[in-house]
């Protein structure tokens, strides 16, 4: 069975290369690229993957446009790999004996975070499962969740043991930028579903969030970096996106920003 590594990129030139040389034991490494201008594409030709192009329309519908292309390139597997993580030899081990031996059609992926330097263990951090390895005849993803992508698979799935590590945030600027992004999506998602913001949406919603990531998901063990982080996501998973539906009314879609 043939695997193709897929990384999806926009301006990822600080990373690109180093992710590309994780992958290499992969038979292919197809770069989907959203028509990054600080040489992202040179630096991943240069790597010796294969590039193609597209206007960015979405996360479901890249990895959708992606899998189309490695299958014409031949490809039966795909593994999709952000710039921004690492496969590891044991990684790759694992994945050449599953898609060899066993009959899932799916893998989900475990993750080790490291945020501003520090590699968080709780409040969801971790294992943090991401279905990356699936069969391209055997799935799509689900274009009803642009945000936070879901992964339809025709067959059963599993998990692997072996963890991808991920370098999520350099600085706490580049968070901050990040989840504002996502929250602004999260809004234009409940705008499109008819909801609008109530009173109690700004006080129970991050209650909620942040009882489940420091005390359900255990993000007080990580000490301080854990606390900040639960506080932080609980503003942005559950107050910042009705903030934006208050201040806009229906958020503006990604290419208008």
């Amino acid at each position: 069975m043939t695997l193709f590594a897929i990384i999806l990129t926009k301006n990822e030139a600080r990373h690109i290369a180093a992710c590309i040389d994780s992958v290499r034991w992969a038979d292919g490494v197809l770069v989907s690229d959203s028509y990054s201008d600080d040489g992202t594409v040179e630096l991943a030709r240069a790597a010796g993957a294969q590039v193609s192009q597209r206007p960015f329309d979405g996360w479901a519908r890249q990895r959708n446009a992606a899998l189309e292309q490695a299958a014409a390139l031949g490809a039966d597997w795909a593994f999709f790999v952000d710039a921004d993580e690492r496969a590891t030899p044991e990684l790759a081990a694992e994945i050449r004996q599953v898609i060899a031996e066993r009959p899932e059609v799916g893998w989900g992926v475990p993750r080790w975070n490291i945020i501003v330097g520090q590699r968080v263990n709780y409040g969801g951090f971790f294992p943090d499962y991401q279905l990356r390895l699936m069969r391209i005849d055997r799935a799509r993803y689900d274009l009803e969740r642009p945000v936070h992508e879901v992964v339809l698979l025709d067959g059963p799935s599993g998990n692997l043991q072996n963890p991808l590590i991920h370098y999520n945030y350099d600085t706490w600027a580049q968070f901050h930028a990040k989840q504002r992004r996502y929250a602004a999506y999260e809004a234009r998602i409940l705008a499109e579903r008819g909801i609008r913001p109530r009173p109690h949406n700004f006080i129970l919603q991050p209650l909620r969030e942040f009882r489940r990531r420091y005390l359900t998901l255990q993000g007080y063990k990580d000490g301080w970096h854990g606390l900040k982080l639960c506080l932080l996501l609980a503003y942005y998973y559950g107050a910042y996106p009705y903030w934006v539906l208050s201040k806009e009314g229906r958020p503006r879609r990604a290419a208008e920003s």
